[in-house]
C-alpha cells in the first residue's frame, strides 16, 4: 500500500538528534550535518518523510514530526549495531572502500545483520512513499535498500547517493558478497558518486563483476527488459552563505584573534580538522610538521600547529589504536621541542561547535587537509567559506574528492613526507598577493556550488532519467504490441 510523501529519504541517521531539554525532558534537535542542511528545504517544501535510526540501540520511537519533516525510526538491536554498523558497515566496507588502508574483516554474521537491517529500512521507505514518489537512499550502510525497494514498489522513483569512495574493482573483488552489492545499487534509477573516477569504477564493476553491459556511465540490464541505471558524478558540497555570514560576525573574529593570543602569537598558525579516522592522514601530517623543526625549516616560536581530532567509533580496535599512537607522537612532539611559553602542537581531542570551528578557520594562516583516502572532505569547503578575508592558504591531499574541484589550493601526495614537508614550507612563505588571488578563486569555486546546488542537480538528473526511462518503457511496450 502506498503512503503520503511524494520525497522520501533514506538515511542511516535521523536528520535529528535526541537531547535533554532544560526541564529535564527529551525532545530533538537538527542535527548539524550537511546533508541535513542540503535536504531540509526540499523536504520541508515537498512535505517529505526521511527513514532513519535514530542513534540508539532498542525499540524505536513512534514516528514523529520535527523541523517540518515527518521522521520515521528504525529500531537496532545492541547486536545489530554491533553486526551491521559497527561491523559489516564500518568494519568490512568502509576500510575497503577507503583503499585497504587497514585491512577489512569479512564475517558471514556481519552480512546476515547488514542484509537484515538494509530489509528494514527498505520496507520504512516503501510504506512510507506515495504512488510514483521519489526515494533517495544515502551511502555506504544501505546499499541493498534500491534492488529492496524496487521489488516491493517498482513504480517508484528510486536513487542513490554513495558519500564514500568506490574502489577500483581489483578492491572491490575482494568483497565474498559483491554480486549482491552491485544487484542492490543497480536496484536505483541513479546511482551517484563524489568523483567521476568512482562511478567509473562502479560502472566497470558491474561489467566484471556482474558482466553486465555499459558505457558512458550507463549500465544495461536486459533482464529487466533493458531497463538502464546511470551512473555519474555529483560532488557534495556545504552551505557556503551560512558559513561566509558566521566567520564575519565580529565576536567570531574576535575569538580568531584570541586563539592566537593564547598560543602565544605565533608569527603562523596551522590547522588539521579530522575526524579521528585512519583515512585522514593525521599521523603524516604530524611526521612532516615534526621534521620540519627537527630539521631546523621551522622553530616552535615561529609557528604552532592545533589538530582537532573528533572522537570515532572509539570501540572499534583500528580506532582505540589510532588514538594511542597519535597522542604518542603529539607527546613525543612537544617533549622534544615545546618550551616554557610554546607548545608545538595543540591536540584536541573532542568537537567544537560551529561557532567555534569558524573563529579555529579564521585564525589559522595553513589549513592541513592530508587525508589518505576521502570521499569529498568538506573541511576543505569550510575553511574556504570561513575566509571572508580572503587570506589563508589550503593544502590538499590529492587522494580527496575535494581536489576536482578546488584546484587553487597546493596538491599533496601525503604518502610523501618530504613532499608534504616542502608545501608546508611553501605555503608559510606565501606572499599575501598569491594566496589572496589562490583563496578568492577557491571561494568563487565554492560559492558557486554549494549544497543546495548538489541536492538540486541530483534530484533534477533522477527525474529526468525516471521520466526517459518510463518513456523509452513505453515506446517499447507498444512496438511489442503492433502486429507483425
Amino acid at each position: 500500500m502506498a503512503g503520503d510523501y511524494d520525497l522520501v529519504v533514506v538515511a542511516n541517521r535521523l536528520p535529528v538528534d535526541r537531547v535533554e531539554e532544560p526541564d529535564g525532558s527529551m525532545g530533538w534537535r537538527r542535527s548539524p550535518g550537511g546533508l541535513v542542511t542540503a535536504l531540509e528545504p526540499v523536504m520541508q517544501r515537498e512535505d517529505g518523510a526521511w527513514v532513519g535510526w535514530a542513534g540508539s540501540a532498542g525499540d524505536p520511537p513512534e514516528p514523529f514530526d520535527a523541523e517540518g519533516v515527518r521522521c520515521v525510526p528504525i529500531g537496532l538491536s545492541a547486536e545489530e549495531v554491533e553486526d551491521y554498523y559497527e561491523g559489516f558497515s564500518n568494519g568490512t566496507l568502509w576500510p575497503l572502500y577507503h583503499d585497504v588502508i587497514v585491512a577489512p574483516g569479512y564475517h558471514r554474521s556481519w552480512w546476515e545483520a547488514y542484509v537484515r537491517v538494509n530489509e528494514r529500512f527498505a520496507a520504512a521507505a516503501a510504506e512510507q512513499a506515495s504512488e510514483g514518489a521519489t526515494v533517495w537512499v544515502q551511502d555506504y550502510q544501505l546499499q541493498l535498500v534500491p534492488r529492496m525497494l524496487r521489488r516491493r514498489r517498482p513504480d517508484l522513483s528510486i536513487g542513490f547517493f554513495n558519500h564514500i569512495p568506490f574502489p577500483p574493482f581489483e578492491i572491490f573483488a575482494q568483497l565474498p558478497w559483491r554480486k549482491a552489492i552491485i544487484d542492490g545499487l543497480l536496484g536505483a534509477d541513479l546511482v551517484g558518486f563524489q568523483r567521476a573516477a568512482d562511478a567509473g569504477n562502479f560502472t566497470r564493476a558491474c561489467r566484471r563483476a556482474s558482466n553486465l553491459p555499459g558505457r558512458s556511465g550507463r549500465i544495461r540490464l536486459d533482464a529487466e527488459g533493458g531497463r538502464e541505471v546511470r551512473a555519474a558524478s555529483f560532488p557534495i558540497s556545504i552551505d557556503f552563505a551560512t558559513l561566509d555570514e558566521l566567520a564575519q560576525r565580529e565576536d567570531i573574529k574576535a575569538r580568531a584573534a584570541e586563539i592566537r593570543r593564547d598560543l602565544g602569537n605565533p608569527e603562523h598558525v596551522l590547522l588539521g580538522v579530522d575526524r579521528l579516522d585512519y583515512t585522514k592522514g593525521i599521523l603524516h601530517r604530524l611526521k612532516a610538521f615534526e621534521e620540519l623543526l627537527d630539521d631546523g625549516k621551522v622553530s616552535v616560536e615561529e609557528a604552532a600547529l592545533i589538530q582537532v581530532a573528533t572522537p570515532s567509533r572509539e570501540r572499534v580496535e583500528q580506532y582505540i589504536q589510532l588514538r594511542q599512537d597519535v597522542e604518542v607522537t603529539v607527546g613525543r612532539i612537544n617533549g622534544t621541542h615545546g618550551t616554557i611559553g610554546n607548545t608545538a602542537v595543540h591536540y584536541l581531542h573532542h568537537s567544537y561547535g560551529k561557532e567555534e570551528m569558524a573563529a579555529l578557520f579564521l585564525a589559522a594562516d595553513v589549513m592541513l587537509v592530508t587525508a589518505l583516502r576521502d570521499g569529498m572532505n568538506l573541511v576543505a569547503k569550510e575553511y574556504v567559506a570561513s575566509r571572508h578575508d580572503e587570506r589563508g592558504v589550503l593544502v590538499l591531499s590529492e587522494f580527496t574528492g575535494a581536489a576536482d574541484e578546488l584546484g587553487q589550493a597546493l596538491m599533496v601526495n601525503p604518502h610523501d613526507i618530504d613532499g608534504l614537508k616542502d608545501t608546508i614550507v611553501r605555503a608559510l612563505r606565501m606572499s599575501p598577493r598569491e594566496a589572496g588571488r589562490r583563496m578568492r578563486a577557491l571561494r568563487r569555486r565554492v560559492g558557486d556550488h554549494d549544497v543546495q546546488r548538489w541536492a538540486a542537480s541530483f534530484l533534477q538528473a533522477l527525474a529526468e532519467h525516471h521520466t526517459t526511462a518510463a518513456s523509452a518503457s513505453v515506446a517499447q511496450a507498444a512496438g511489442e504490441g503492433e502486429p507483425a
